[in-house]
């Protein structure tokens, strides 16, 4: 029944989609290269649309000077070099952010009816996540430039931001001459560098902050900081960090991320993950004591729960650059720990955020990589070239955040 309807709807579209010959005073357009196109005849272009496989008769110009043709009712219906309707791409652009590509070809022909390829949902997902992203940009340099609107509206409690990597698996091509994680081997990854920001306008009885539901937008990309910071500023931007009362930025040690934050957010608190804390202490307890989880958790007690959680940073510098071993590893190891807690002293004061109703972790991003880097671009056998990773990141991210509509709607006005 379904296959049925679908080929009367196919039918009814092509007949449609038979457009006349322009008058006579309709018969020349305006050619790129100066001169004018004109019209020639009528031709016909098969398209697979959301009801099946249809067909547009539309008219023909033909530039003599340049020898360059124009299908303006392509330009109109979206469908200029493509085979596909904007609604069979909508539907290549969900399934391909969402699982991978074959996985997607599968489901539109089971919940749509339609025959595609893997390589069609591949290259146009890619195509879409690719157009978003040159959108992107140029919101971006918009941010840059001081050139976006003034975003009004009510004043926001608490605006965050958040910052992490995460290695995704690329192509040998992609890592030429990148150094990996064991020395003298080769990066088999490349770095995604993600951010979000989310908004907090309420806390639990205990006093612990709660972040606002579906609050949460992503942005990301395999790029250099530079141009992350500024990824990251429009995505803050456009949610009001200049209408933010406090403004937090969580991340862990990275220097990467400290220094983006000087540049772009030098008015926001900063705020050491004290999860990522923590696992710096347990490194050095497990170098003092290897092989007694004993001896690991007593010194954990007392320097995590009366040093670090309480904020106590000068005295937990203190305390680790006061030890002495022979082993030139473990000392060495200890210099680099107490050299991390000391510049960062300031962004640990974690009983003056509690008491300000602050987070102090980094969960939220934690958990982005998990679901919109790891779940879509990490699965077992997968590998990217960069252009594809961040096509699909773009694309992924552009719809968890809820603005893959608004996108298609902007397609259609333009």
């Amino acid at each position: 029944m379904r296959a049925a309807l679908h080929q009367a709807g196919a039918a009814a579209l092509t007949e449609l989609l038979k457009f006349e010959a322009p008058a006579a005073e309709q018969r020349q357009l305006p050619c790129p290269c100066g001169h004018h196109a004109q019209y020639q005849e009528l031709r016909s272009k098969p398209v697979v649309t959301i009801v099946g496989p249809a067909s547009v008769s539309r008219p023909y110009f033909l530039c003599a000077q340049c020898g360059v043709g124009q299908f303006p009712v392509d330009v109109e219906l979206d469908i200029e070099n493509t085979e596909f309707s904007p609604g069979v791409r909508r539907m290549h652009a969900l399934v391909g952010q969402e699982a991978p590509f074959d996985h997607g070809r599968q489901q539109m022909k089971v919940l749509a009816g339609l025959e595609v390829t893997t390589k069609s949902v591949e290259r146009t997902a890619e195509a879409i996540g690719a157009d978003i992203a040159q959108r992107e940009q140029a919101e971006i340099k918009k941010a840059l430039q001081l050139d976006l609107p003034v975003v009004a509206g009510e004043p926001i409690p608490f605006l965050y931001v958040q910052m992490d990597g995460t290695g995704v698996p690329v192509v040998k091509k992609e890592t030429v001459g990148r150094q990996g994680k064991t020395e003298g081997q080769p990066a088999h990854t490349r770095e995604v560098k993600l951010g979000c920001v989310f908004t907090q306008t309420t806390w639990d009885q205990e006093g612990y902050a709660i972040r606002d539901p579906d609050s949460t937008t992503y942005t990301g990309a395999i790029e250099d900081a530079e141009e992350f910071g500024r990824r990251i500023y429009a995505e803050a931007y456009g949610r009001g960090w200049s209408r933010a009362l406090k403004k937090v930025v969580i991340g862990d040690g990275a220097e990467w991320i400290w220094n983006l934050v000087a540049l772009h957010f030098s008015d926001a608190i900063q705020i050491v993950d004290l999860y990522h804390a923590r696992q710096h202490l347990w490194e050095v307890a497990r170098k003092l004591y290897p092989h007694d989880e004993g001896e690991q958790k007593a010194w954990m007690k007392i320097h995590q729960k009366h040093l670090l959680d309480r904020g106590k940073i000068e005295k937990l510098v203190g305390a680790l650059r006061s030890i002495e071993s022979d082993n030139s590893e473990v000392m060495k190891k200890i210099r680099t720990e107490a050299d991390y807690f000391e510049r960062n002293a300031e962004r640990m004061r974690y009983p003056k955020f509690r008491g300000q109703h602050l987070f102090v972790g980094s969960g939220v991003i934690e958990a982005g990589c998990k679901t919109v880097v790891a779940f879509r671009l990490k699965r077992s056998g997968m590998f990217w070239t960069v252009r594809g990773a961040n096509a699909i990141l773009t694309l992924r991210c552009c719809h968890l955040n809820g603005e893959f509509e608004d996108y298609w709607e902007k397609r259609r006005a333009a």
